[in-house]
């Protein structure tokens, strides 16, 4: 038997052993309880809300004399926040998985019958056990490579490794949450084997008369090269067409193996499938990174970074909007339907089966043409019918204001200062009522602000301040003559108190928010993913615009994710108008993109319409709070003459030092402003004289317009 001593020695070592911290999730929940963010705690203990985050998913642990500091912390908050039941300073349990904050589906009343063949979950596949966790010659680049709490897995147990995995050549593939798999795989059919069959990937639908999104396989260039795939495609400044031969081997690979590829055929993001068995899809989608499948302009050194960076970015992208289906447009396009389904079970009365019947709120499953003036002049409703009666012309601004109207003041002030507009065009899409069916043609209807539609209409006679663009045309100069207008501008020039006498309207009569799921889902991922960086809703301006200068630096991963965001809301806009591509095009010629139901040129321009019509509204209040007028704009952003280099100097707060409302104000959520660049006032002028938009040059580099196509 051990004697006292010797029993008091092993106390004693136990007393001076390193600090025992709690179990990760009741680190979590002690930080909940007391109401700290995770970027708060960060702060407090002087390292970044990654580290936080890590900590509390048992990814990694704090060292000396950080450890002994957060230890009493948590010691501190279990006194005030014991669990129920249980002392204070036991361990919890770890909680069940909070779900993403939901998006606002609207969905259509489900049939209460039991699950159909076409609508019953589809059985798990038998996921491999995890290989490995990821060394340090992946997981411990200069890149983060940890997931964060958006990126792990979803609770679904027909997909526990998450929505997709990037592949190496070594066979490891990685998931979105840290997990390394083992694929044995050799040729591409036996890779679409094993991810469908083996694999555990995949992601829940969206929304219940939605499918479950199929797995996504990433390939690296060595990987691509394994599976007999060349490094790169010949003609790459032709991305649009990208694709093998038919009689590449790969290809002969999987048509012999009987699997077949979409019309786009073997390109940068390849869709192998069969047909469904029993109500199952077996379709899984490759996208192979020398390929360029992830462009750099939507997804920022992406395709530089290690296998487990590239699954933690688009994991954590995947979770919060969708898994990639292509380019960010494609998915933006494609994450409007996911939300809104086209088509329910509905009961056929006759036969008593449950068929597939439309979707309330959707765009259902055909196309529609649009009116004559809504469409491009190449399309087949134009070129057919002769028309001749102009075109809705609702883009975004691109205006620079006369240099002669200067005023001497304005010319004294040191600084030009650009604002611009998160996510301006999402912010317009939040409660946008848009048509869902066909145009209707009407002669001098009256104008209805709340009928979504086309109207020519004469709104020459309207005068506004020479120093504001007009709000009615994207060049904002004064409109000469009649002209068609989407709704929403029509409705501003009643909202200035004029009348407006339309000689003719497209209208549409069955109505609806069809972009609120999509502009819900997008919003939280970009707010979620900027608090992630650092920047939260409880900011003062001061600190928002600190925690925007360093906001990249804080996490590429994620800065990553948040650019990606920012272009799938852009280009989905863009995508409801896509021209045709291609050399051999002739006018008058339907192109693949007309086939959809979502090409619909009369969306988009009610979203752009909105979002001038906004920005214009704010640069007026602006003129009458501060006496300040613009000097450019571009799209969302405005170039403002000023007396000092931060937005702080000029913007218009209250008395008691709140922001006032109607001008533009600083914050992180859609339609809030953010400082875009400042330079010299004599430098923007230099570009005003020589006939450039300084909006477009206030960050330093050369701004695209924000049209998505």
């Amino acid at each position: 038997m051990a004697s006292e001593e010797e029993l008091f020695a092993s106390v004693d070592a136990l007393l001076e052993a390193e600090p025992q911290l709690p179990h990760p999730a009741e680190r979590a929940r002690l930080r909940e309880a007391a109401g700290i963010t995770q970027a708060r705690l960060a702060t407090a203990l002087k390292t970044t809300t990654q580290s936080v985050k890590n900590w509390e998913n048992g990814r990694s642990e704090p060292k000396s004399p950080r450890l002994e500091a957060y230890q009493r912390l948590l010691n501190g908050w279990a006194a005030k926040h014991p669990v129920h039941g249980t002392p204070a300073t036991a361990p919890a349990s770890p909680p069940a998985p909070r779900p993403e904050p939901a998006s606002k589906t609207y969905p259509a009343p489900a049939p209460e019958t039991p699950e159909t063949e076409a609508t019953a979950p589809a059985k798990a596949p038998v996921a491999p056990a995890p290989l490995k966790r990821p060394d340090s010659r992946r997981a411990m680049s200069s890149r983060p490579s940890h997931a964060t709490n958006a990126a792990e897995p979803a609770a679904d147990p027909r997909f526990p490794h998450g929505p997709l995995a990037v592949l190496d050549s070594d066979g490891s593939a990685y998931g979105s949450a840290g997990l390394v798999l083992h694929c044995p795989a050799t040729t591409i059919p036996e890779l679409v084997e094993w991810t469908l069959k083996e694999s555990g990937l995949g992601a829940a639908k969206l929304h219940r008369n939605g499918k479950d999104a199929d797995p996504l396989i990433v390939l690296t260039a060595a990987a691509a090269v394994k599976f007999g795939l060349p490094e790169h495609l010949e003609g790459h400044e032709q991305r649009r067409s990208l694709r093998l031969p038919a009689d590449h081997p790969v290809v002969k690979q999987v048509t012999k193996a009987k699997w077949s590829l979409t019309q786009r055929g073997f390109g940068p993001w390849a869709r192998i499938y069969r047909p469904a068995q029993a109500g199952q899809r077996q379709c899984v989608q490759l996208a192979i990174l020398s390929w360029d499948a992830l462009d750099a302009r939507s997804w920022p050194g992406v395709a530089e970074m290690e296998p487990a960076d590239i699954a933690r970015v688009l994991g954590t992208y995947a979770l919060r909007v969708l898994t990639p289906r292509g380019s960010t447009a494609v998915s933006g396009l494609e994450l409007m339907t996911a939300l809104r389904p086209p088509t329910r079970a509905v009961q056929d009365h006759a036969t008593g089966n449950w068929v597939p019947g439309h979707n309330p709120g959707s765009l259902g499953t055909e196309p529609v043409d649009p009116a004559p003036p809504e469409a491009t002049g190449e399309h087949p409703v134009v070129v057919n019918s002769g028309w001749t009666g102009g075109f809705l012309d609702e883009e975004a601004y691109q205006w620079v204001r006369d240099v002669d109207l200067l005023t001497g003041e304005e010319a004294t002030l040191p600084y030009a200062v650009g604002l611009d507009l998160n996510t301006a065009f999402l912010a317009a899409a939040a409660r946008l009522t848009v048509g869902l069916s066909g145009p209707e043609h009407l002669v001098s209807p009256p104008f209805n602000p709340k009928v979504p539609g086309s109207w020519f209409v004469d709104l020459s006679h309207i005068e506004v301040d020479p120093r504001l663009p007009s709000p009615f045309t994207p060049s904002g100069i004064r409109p000469q003559g009649p002209a068609w207008y989407q709704t929403h501008t029509v409705a501003y020039a009643q909202e200035l108190g004029y009348n407006v006498a339309p000689i003719e309207a497209y209208l549409r009569r069955e109505t609806g928010a069809y972009l609120d799921p999509w502009h819900d889902r997008l919003k939280t991922a970009y707010v979620d993913t900027l608090a992630d960086l650092g920047v939260t809703k409880d900011l003062t301006d001061h600190e928002f615009l600190s925690a925007m200068e360093r906001h990249k630096q804080a996490d590429p991963a994620m800065a990553a994710v948040l650019a990606a965001i920012k272009a799938t809301i852009k280009g989905g806009v863009g995508k409801l108008r896509e021209r045709p591509q291609g050399r051999h095009y002739q006018q008058g010629e339907r192109w693949p993109a007309l086939e959809r139901p979502t090409w619909r040129p009369d969306i988009r321009a009610a979203v752009i319409s909105k979002a001038r019509v906004n920005m214009h509204r704010k640069m007026a209040n602006m003129a009458k709070m501060t006496g300040l007028y613009p000097l450019a704009v571009l799209s969302d952003c405005v170039v403002y003459p000023t007396p000092g280099r931060s937005p702080l100097d000029f913007l218009p707060y209250s008395a008691s030092g709140k922001p006032q409302p109607g001008g533009f104000r600083l914050g992180p959520t859609p339609g809030l402003a953010k400082l875009e660049g400042v330079q010299d006032l004599a430098w923007a002028v230099d570009l005003m004289e020589q006939g450039l938009n300084p909006a477009r040059h206030i960050k330093g580099g050369d701004a695209v317009l924000d049209d998505g196509e």
